[in-house]
């Protein structure tokens, strides 16, 4: 009889990725992969501890798959694995603890549990690692966008943010193993990669010779890939080198999300962030100089410690006046360990909520805005999901525009331009215009114009 295997992630796209790993080692093995809602002989849970309530959703997480499968081999693993094994450890039930590395040890302490029936915490200190652990993912279970880490790690140590003490210091992948595994990604049909890690513009600053800006170029050699994205780069990354790829480049698209956190130079001395206001405006204007439709998306931090009203206009007023496409706002959330929940002038409740509901009707007014300025426009979207109901494709333009449109399940995965009849947020409409064999998203729109 076959042995099955049950996940469940919680947190953000890198441990999502690092699940689809783990589970290629599983499946090596003979496993066969069944839902978290089954009695499987194993159940992985890959916890986020981000955040205070990350911890307490994983905890919940832990004590679900026992209290269903008192039998299964129960293994955590992930961040709050890394920072807090004791803390899981006790909870009577959970069998392997490994945290942010040594993930292929996981089948050898399933095997030694099996034999000895001891608990076996694999946690060790990840300040030590110097080096990148290599997990391949072949192939996702979504079909059209690929996820490809190339960095662990973050040296940044921001006052609010435990992730340094979860994963560990910036580490990069070989590029020879991202260059590897990219293309064979795009031999596995993937049309779109995705760049991503825990500081994914710091690639190859601990790297001789080697940076973020010559693995694009390097990237942009593939045959058949046909889009690139950044998962997320901090401002003071957009270097003058990486600006100029991005303009010379064919196939990085027009999208990059910037995180901000804070619109206000004192905030962000609070928080320990690397950049003022004045230095992160003249990266965000060139960028729009050579591109001028690109769609900056960014995550804000509301209600940090000490935040006063005229802090968070200095805020608003940032983003409002370099035209943002939209924004991820969050209420600043304590999370322990950090410094920032030991600073005093702790923010109510009640002003973040509102603070945090200003911006969010802010980000809908740029991001509706931003979609105004394609209407007529003609675009290109790679169709992810297909709805028998109402047989619409849904889609992702290249500068991050979802769109919806009718057609048929065979345009899933295609490059298709699309006419957008109808620019809305948080989804466009569109009308298909034709399939794309081999497209630059580069054009310029009288090009496209004729093209059609």
């Amino acid at each position: 009889m076959n042995k099955t295997v049950a996940f469940h992630t919680l947190g953000c796209k890198v441990n999502h990725y690092e699940t689809e790993a783990i589970w290629q080692l599983f499946k090596a093995d003979g496993y066969e992969r069944v839902s978290f809602n089954t009695n499987a002989d194993v159940f992985v849970i890959n916890t986020c501890t981000v955040t205070n309530t990350g911890d307490k959703k994983s905890r919940q997480v832990i004590r679900r798959a026992i209290r269903s499968n008192p039998d299964a081999v129960i293994c955590v693993t992930g961040c709050y694995a890394q920072t807090s094994p004791a803390e899981i450890m006790d909870i009577p039930g959970v069998d392997i603890v490994v945290g942010t590395q040594d993930r292929e040890k996981m089948l050898p302490y399933i095997e030694q549990y099996m034999e000895e029936r001891q608990p076996i915490n694999g946690v060790k200190n990840i300040m030590k690692n110097r080096t990148y652990e290599e997990l391949d993912v072949p192939y996702f279970t979504d079909r059209t966008r690929a996820s490809l880490k190339i960095q662990e790690g973050c040296n940044n140590f921001c006052t609010f943010c435990i992730i340094p003490w979860a994963r560990g210091l910036m580490r990069s992948r070989d590029p020879k193993m991202v260059i590897e595994q990219a293309t064979q990604l795009v031999q596995s049909g993937y049309r779109e990669i995705v760049l991503t890690g825990i500081h994914t513009g710091g690639y190859g600053s601990d790297l001789k010779d080697y940076n973020l800006a010559q693995l694009l170029r390097d990237l942009e050699t593939i045959d058949g890939l046909e889009r690139l994205r950044i998962s997320s780069i901090e401002a003071s990354q957009l270097t003058d080198e990486v600006i100029e790829v991005l303009d010379q480049s064919k196939k990085v698209v027009r999208h990059l999300h910037v995180p901000l956190q804070s619109g206000s130079d004192t905030v962000l001395k609070r928080m320990r962030r690397k950049y003022t206001m004045a230095e992160f405006s003249e990266r965000i204007q060139k960028l729009h100089r050579i591109m001028p439709d690109v769609a900056i998306t960014s995550d804000v931090i509301v209600g940090f410690p000490g935040e006063t009203e005229e802090e968070f206009m200095e805020t608003y007023k940032f983003i409002k006046d370099h035209h943002f496409s939209e924004l991820h706002v969050f209420p600043y959330s304590m999370r322990t360990g950090t410094p920032a929940a030991r600073m005093e002038d702790q923010i109510e409740q009640t002003i973040k909520d509102d603070r945090v509901a200003r911006l969010i009707e802010l980000s809908d007014q740029l991001a509706m805005s931003y979609a105004k300025r394609f209407e007529g426009e003609v675009l290109e979207i790679i169709p992810e999901e297909y709805s028998k109901d109402d047989e619409a494709l849904i889609g992702y333009t290249d500068n991050y525009m979802k769109v919806a449109l009718a057609g048929n399940e065979s345009l899933v995965g295609e490059i298709v331009k699309v006419k957008i009849t109808q620019a809305g947020y948080p989804i466009n409409h569109g009308e298909f215009v034709k399939i794309e064999q081999h497209a630059h998203h580069k054009e310029t729109r009288s090009e496209v114009e004729v093209t059609i």
